[in-house]
């Protein structure tokens, strides 16, 4: 990290290496306790739940994506900040990927609509000082740290020119166009000209802002990242504006009025969403499974605090598919515990969401209810985690719980409208979000 600076201390050394394991966290050295007031941290403001752009699509009429190969390419894609910071860095990853990535050139900007840049903003990006980076099968570069003043929800665009043949692999989903694809660099051209569109982001999944202490250094005065996690009840489908109507979007949109609350989610903080419609906890499908996706997607987040876990509708309503395995409660509450374990070994704080009402939808049966049922008395009763979130009690009707409330329900008894998500927002305790 090239804005740092240190005395090498040999005691030092191995004390910040035996923390950084322990805890998960990215390995920072301070020379002294006054440079651990004043430098920067890193910390998360975007990021995505990554896929495989090639997996086959589980789901009967949605068709997998075609295959895509880019060479001697750029693409640029729009990201939406949700803390700011006077510097920032791009993760870079090929999680998915079967080949060397190589980010041939790479820049963020200020986006102003669509393709465009702000000119004056472009920033060329670098990577322990070089101008490219090649990323393995598997592995994630972050590039080093460039000024560039971010401010929360003003969009940015990172720009990576694809030199060598490659295919496209690891990937995000978007309610609206998230990529745009031209011939040869333009990682340093403002607007593009015949850009392909596509509704995938590719190979871009974090951004990182630079968050300076006001004069303190306790664990008051740092921001909460919260990193939302689970399936489509996440990610916002049903939402008219998309995910910019999900609940974790609306929790992380500013101080929320709530009597006593010390912390304000959206002062200085995050609230990151990587919720995968159709993701399930146990069985991989539509994205990999929770169990194998909870590392990478929350516990990998530069200065995550919390996470709000809300996962397993897809679990139960799908095992009673023909040919599908069933799922019981016992399970699912096993699955449950290895993330709320994995979660407390790397010093996040978990909340726990309980499974919100499905009757009227195809997932609904008598037995699909009853597991339902179990698995929420089961989160109600956890009392090793930081919180429960009732997102259930937010959203059923009250003459019939096992329902959603109608004002509260998209259409389809399964996903939330606007004003359903708007009330899983206000169902979070925001004092319990302390880091």
């Amino acid at each position: 990290m090239s804005l740092l600076s240190f005395t090498f201390s040999p005691r030092r050394w191995v004390v910040a290496v035996f923390a950084a394991a322990i805890v998960g966290l990215p390995f920072v050295v301070f020379a002294d306790a006054h440079a651990a007031e004043t430098v920067p941290r890193l910390t998360a403001s975007w990021a995505v739940a990554a896929r495989d752009y090639n997996e086959p699509s589980p789901v009967p009429g949605i068709a997998t994506p075609p295959a895509l190969t880019l060479r001697d390419q750029t693409v640029r894609v729009r990201v939406d900040p949700a803390a700011g910071g006077a510097s920032m860095r791009v993760r870079f990853s090929n999680a998915f990927g079967t080949a060397p990535l190589h980010i041939a050139a790479a820049s963020v900007a200020r986006s102003t609509g669509g393709d465009a840049l702000s000119p004056g903003s472009i920033r060329p990006l670098r990577f322990n000082g070089q101008g490219d980076a090649t990323i393995a099968p598997g592995n994630q570069v972050w590039s080093d740290a460039v000024r560039l003043t971010v401010t929360p929800r003003q969009p940015l665009a990172v720009s990576a020119y694809i030199d060598t043949e490659t295919r496209a692999a690891t990937a995000f989903t978007g309610p609206a166009p998230l990529s745009w694809l031209v011939p040869g660099d333009a990682t340093g051209t403002a607007k593009l000209q015949h850009a392909i569109v596509s509704p995938w982001g590719h190979f871009i999944t974090g951004i990182d802002v630079s968050w300076e202490p006001a004069g303190s250094s306790t664990s008051s005065s740092i921001p909460p990242v919260v990193v939302a996690f689970g399936d489509s009840i996440t990610y916002g489908v049903g939402a008219v504006s998309g995910t910019d109507g999900s609940y974790p979007t609306r929790l992380g949109q500013g101080p929320r009025a709530q009597p006593g609350s010390a912390v304000k989610v959206g002062n200085g903080g995050s609230v990151i969403n990587v919720g995968i419609g159709g993701n399930r906890l146990l069985t991989d499908g539509i994205g990999q499974k929770a169990l194998d996706r909870f590392d990478r997607d929350v516990l990998s987040q530069s200065g995550v605090t919390h996470t709000i876990i809300l996962i397993g509708t897809n679990d139960i309503g799908l095992s009673s598919l023909p040919g599908a395995a069933p799922v019981t409660v016992d399970q699912l509450t096993a699955g449950m515990q290895r993330l709320i374990d994995s979660g407390r070994v790397h010093g996040v704080k978990v909340l726990l969401g309980t499974v919100t009402p499905f009757k009227g939808s195809g997932y609904w049966s008598d037995e699909n209810e009853a597991t339902r049922q179990a698995l929420n008395r089961w989160i109600r009763g956890r009392q090793s985690i930081q919180g429960v979130v009732d997102f259930d009690v937010a959203l059923r009707d009250r003459k019939n719980p096992i329902m959603f409330n109608p004002k509260f329900d998209s259409g389809d008894h399964l996903h939330p409208s606007d004003a359903g998500y708007a009330a899983m927002a206000e169902a979070v305790d925001v004092r319990e979000l302390q880091p």
